[in-house]
């Protein structure tokens, strides 16, 4: 997880930008200012824990739409900076994820407050993003006879079982399930219950009487 910490500024207004840059640099902190949604969008996003102070009103875009159209990408968490905000516009920006929605003029302790709450939630879901990737990268490393194997061990299938459903050997299956457990670094059934939630991993019906606890 990279230390860094960077904002950026969306905003029409060069004074405001450069306001906004003197501002953030006397607390010691990084960032880069873009006049247009096109300039931010088209710009190669840094490494670092980042946040986004977009004005409402832009030449190309309103920042409302623009929030949504960025809802489904990996873009950092947003502060609304604007001179004509209204009760409706925050209600909307708030629903839509935003950390705050800050009048012009606004208190600097207001704006740190928001950008180090926009830290902390994007620094989390650069947490989840990158586990997430670990485990993708553990189940890629999975031979496919494994991948068979994981849902039904998941699912609570006994070894004799899940042999029966793939017609193997039930000490075939022990290996199986012994490679699965080592490749995805799992120390309980348990917990490669919980990987296989993440990793959205189709589990198969239950049949037969006998059944292992593999709840979490």
């Amino acid at each position: 997880m990279t230390d860094k910490r960077l904002v950026y500024i969306l905003d029409d207004d060069v004074r405001v930008c450069s306001s906004l840059k003197s501002l953030l640099g006397s607390l010691g902190l990084d960032s880069v200012s873009f006049h247009s949604a096109q300039a931010y969008t088209s710009y190669r996003k840094q490494e670092a824990v980042s946040c986004l102070l977009l004005d409402i009103n832009l030449p190309d875009a309103n920042g409302l739409v623009l929030q949504q159209e960025l809802d489904s990408s990996e873009n950092p968490p947003i502060i609304f900076l604007t001179g004509y905000g209204d009760i409706a516009s925050s209600v909307q920006a708030m629903k839509r994820g935003a950390i705050d929605f800050l009048p012009k003029p606004f208190q600097k302790s207001e704006l740190l407050r928001a950008i180090n709450e926009a830290f902390e939630k994007d620094m989390k879901s650069r947490m989840v993003r990158a586990e997430l990737s670990q485990l993708h990268s553990r189940y890629s490393s999975l031979t496919p006879r494994e991948r068979e194997v994981l849902p039904l061990i998941v699912a609570g299938y006994l070894n004799k079982q899940t042999a029966a459903v793939l017609g193997i050997r039930e000490i075939t299956c022990q290996v199986h399930r012994a490679q699965i457990m080592k490749k995805m670094s799992a120390r309980s059934l348990a917990d490669l219950v919980r990987m296989a939630t993440k990793l959205e991993v189709p589990l198969p019906a239950f049949y037969g009487e006998e059944r292992t606890s593999a709840s979490v």
